[in-house]
């Protein structure tokens, strides 16, 4: 009995310190982001600057710099988060914000927005419509899986039969905009943090951060559902309460992280893959461990687009695509479930 205790606790322990590597990670590719630009600000600079409170360097950090990385932080957790969620109660390892049509009709609400704004619309605009059939998205899910029995294939067919009609709708309105429009349109799909601003993280910092504590609560839940509904309601589990309540939680998340920023594709199907593989997939840690995995991927995507073709800066949608499109396929190609 003390051998099993201490290799749980050896496993605990594995599992924190990979947490805390991630944090440290982070902080690292942080401060790698705060000193790449196009003015020549190094490490030491970019880090003294943010001590100070007058100045270009000041200005550069403060202004562009930083919120950038902010951002690139809070949207990175948030869709890490949101697909972890999405794939515990669907069980279902190709379950994220994009296969369930959410972020295809979050990116409907904005072409809606740029096509029928008559040239006089705002971010905000967009991204309260962006937000607003986000959650439809969601709400459109529950409702047919509620008709059909609410099965998780049931949920997970729906969310892609909602995601090709938008992605259709979309298609359609872009088509029939103009030249201006069309920029606009592409340039949301393909995803940008160059337009955000302390104002707007604020906003998606309350979305994301609001449902965290319920969805952390729910760790044991998740757990028990990967066994089966039978089994989790067994154990006690509301197995109908939390996936209802999941979904709308991990929705509000999607749609706040992707509100003011644009599509950005394959972060919510990555992370969780890529923390399961590593630490297994015990909620507890699985959560914030992919949150983080999230943050990562998203602020190396951002950094890399901004300095690889400077000073052409490529969408962070792109780079995050190249780098989950081969993830991907090796899922598709792997066909073992060792780490699910």
């Amino acid at each position: 009995m003390n051998n099993i205790s201490q290799q749980y606790k050896n496993l605990t322990g594995r599992k924190l310190s990979f947490i805390i590597l991630l944090v440290t990670v982070l902080f690292g590719v942080a401060l790698i982001a705060l000193s790449q630009g196009a003015s020549s600000l190094g490490v030491k600079d970019s880090f003294a600057a943010l001590f100070q409170q007058t100045g270009l360097a000041h200005a550069i950090v403060w202004k562009l710099r930083l919120p950038r990385i902010v951002m690139a932080i809070i949207v990175g957790c948030g869709l890490g988060l949101a697909g972890t969620v999405f794939q515990a109660i669907l069980r279902n390892p190709l379950a994220s914000p994009y296969t369930l049509g959410i972020a295809s009709g979050a990116g409907f609400g904005a072409v809606m927005v740029i096509v029928f704004g008559g040239g006089i619309y705002s971010e905000y605009l967009i991204a309260g419509n962006a937000f607003f059939f986000a959650l439809l998205s969601s709400f459109l899910i529950l409702g047919i899986a509620r008709l059909k029995g609410f099965t998780t294939e049931t949920m997970i067919l729906a969310g892609i039969a909602i995601m090709f009609l938008f992605s259709s709708l979309s298609s359609f309105f872009q088509y029939m905009g103009t030249m201006e429009q069309v920029h606009e349109i592409v340039f949301w799909f393909f995803g940008s943090l160059s337009k955000v601003g302390w104002k707007e993280i604020s906003i998606a910092a309350v979305m994301i951060l609001l449902p965290c504590p319920v969805l952390l609560k729910w760790s044991w839940d998740f757990n028990l559902l990967s066994a089966g509904d039978e089994s989790a309601k067994a154990l006690g589990v509301n197995v109908e309460k939390v996936r209802m309540l999941g979904i709308v939680l991990a929705s509000l998340i999607t749609a706040g992280a992707i509100c003011f920023t644009g599509v950005i594709g394959f972060i919510g199907l990555v992370s969780p893959h890529i923390t399961r593989m590593i630490i297994g997939g015990d909620h507890r840690f699985l959560l914030p461990a992919s949150a983080l995995v999230g943050a990562v991927l998203v602020l190396t995507a951002d950094t890399l687009g901004r300095t690889l073709w400077a000073p052409q800066v490529i969408p962070i949608g792109i780079v995050t695509s190249f780098i989950g499109v081969p993830f991907f396929l090796y899922l598709l190609m792997k066909k073992r479930r060792e780490y699910w």
